[in-house]
């Protein structure tokens, strides 16, 4: 039997470090959102031969643009994005590039702005809810750990954990490699929710059982816990990850970023599951004792 819970406080430490990177880049870096939640114009522009971007770049720069970046697509393409709105936008690019209009949009910042709010009021109600269902699932629970613990338990480690440490992740991509925070990624991160808190909860439920029908110290009755859902938890994390890595590489650059925040987020949601969800559930039980 494996003892996952001898280092607990290495992988609470770990996560700490992880959580922080991710707090500290979005204070330093900030986000880079895309049109659709920033507002702005976005023109893809397609070429039989395509130039250096570099000579891209120099073409729209007396333009008066504004802000304005220039993302290679695939090896035809280029994605132009600017925080102009203006309809004549289109024009003035294409007027200056040698290649195809391939895709145009402009979203206003009203709409931005709003679309922004509504994402961040979605993830922070799923995470309520989710809290109130599993003290709810969890209300017949016997032992040292009350139903609402469960609860906070599991969203806390999903919620300020894997989403926190992905959103880390964008904040960084974005401001070295100029990827865009969308609305795929924002759903990719309600999906690792979802995920990471369906894992952690059939842990914690195997813990209930076993409080129930097993004797010795909780601490014991955790790591048996997690030796009896290992193999579950393995699995389902190596067949989604299959299906992922596969999308990954063959489904071309309109799926990369959501499916590599996927794929994020199911390494995230098995590592916090696996390692940190019943360690904080531990330390949360000895604080409380010592308090008492």
């Amino acid at each position: 039997m494996i003892n996952f819970t001898e280092y607990k406080e290495k992988y609470l430490a770990v996560s700490g470090a992880l959580v922080l990177f991710s707090v500290l880049a979005i204070v330093i870096f900030g986000f880079n959102f895309g049109i659709e939640l920033a507002g702005g114009s976005i023109v893809e522009v397609e070429y039989e031969e395509r130039p250096p971007i570099e000579e891209v770049r120099e073409s729209l720069s007396g333009l008066g643009l504004g802000e304005l970046q220039v993302q290679e697509m695939d090896e035809s393409a280029f994605l132009i994005r600017t925080t102009e709105t203006d309809e004549e936008v289109f024009a003035q690019i294409m007027s200056v590039l040698e290649g195809e209009q391939r895709y145009s949009e402009s979203v206003g910042p009203t709409v931005g702005r709003e679309l922004r709010n509504t994402t961040l009021i979605a993830m922070l109600l799923a995470s309520l809810l989710v809290i109130i269902y599993i003290a709810f699932a969890f209300s017949g629970a016997s032992g040292p750990v009350s139903s609402w613990q469960y609860g906070a338990t599991a969203t806390a480690i999903a919620f300020l954990h894997d989403v926190l440490i992905i959103v880390g992740i964008f904040v960084v991509l974005g401001h070295f490699r100029g990827v865009p925070f969308t609305i795929p990624i924002a759903v990719a991160l309600l999906t690792t929710l979802g995920y990471s808190l369906n894992d952690t909860v059939v842990i914690f439920d195997r813990i209930r059982e076993n409080l129930e029908r097993a004797s010795g110290k909780f601490e014991e009755i955790v790591n048996q816990s997690l030796n009896e859902t290992l193999t579950r938890s393995i699995n389902t994390s190596l067949t989604t990850l299959l299906v992922l890595l596969a999308v990954l590489f063959f489904g071309g650059e309109t799926l990369f970023y959501f499916i590599l925040a996927l794929v994020f987020g199911v390494l995230l949601g098995t590592y916090s599951s696996i390692f940190v969800a019943s360690s904080l559930l531990l330390k949360w039980r000895e604080r409380l004792d010592k308090a008492n």
